[in-house]
């Protein structure tokens, strides 16, 4: 991926690049898999050997804060986290425990931005079963 577009999305979301925050979002905008923050830190630290994972949590967090990836919470061990930022829904196989980006349509239509004087900042919708590759394995355990 462009360097470039990579910056330019940090600083549309109101982000100073950095070394560290432009290889993290590389990272993400390049694997759609949803990773965790100790994967990322594992991924990118042979190549950055200075970086910390605190350095890794804190940027997370900030990219989050400042709406240029999603946090995802359907994992209850793990928050993951997704640099597809428009709607979408996700999908967790209880087999692999993978997580998936799951097409739902209209569903900006449903994600409101203020609902009975609440004001909305994030809405997510899941999905728990089995995906395609394990549901045969799960179908044996029933």
């Amino acid at each position: 991926m462009k360097t470039s577009i990579i910056i330019d999305r940090l600083q549309d979301h109101g982000i100073k690049p950095s070394l560290q925050r432009i290889a993290i979002m590389e990272y993400l905008m390049g694997h759609y898999n949803h990773p965790t923050a100790d994967v990322i830190f594992n991924k990118l630290y042979p190549v950055i050997p200075t970086l910390s994972k605190t350095t890794v949590y804190n940027t997370l967090k900030l990219l989050a804060y400042k709406g240029a990836i999603s946090e995802i919470t359907i994992d209850e061990k793990n928050v993951r986290y997704d640099a597809e930022i428009s709607p979408h829904a996700h999908f967790r196989c209880k087999y692999c425990g993978n997580v998936f980006d799951f097409p739902v349509k209209n569903l900006s239509s449903v994600v409101a931005k203020e609902i009975d004087g609440f004001l909305i900042t994030d809405a997510q919708l899941y999905y728990k079963g089995y995906c395609k590759k394990c549901k045969t394995k799960a179908s044996q355990l029933y």
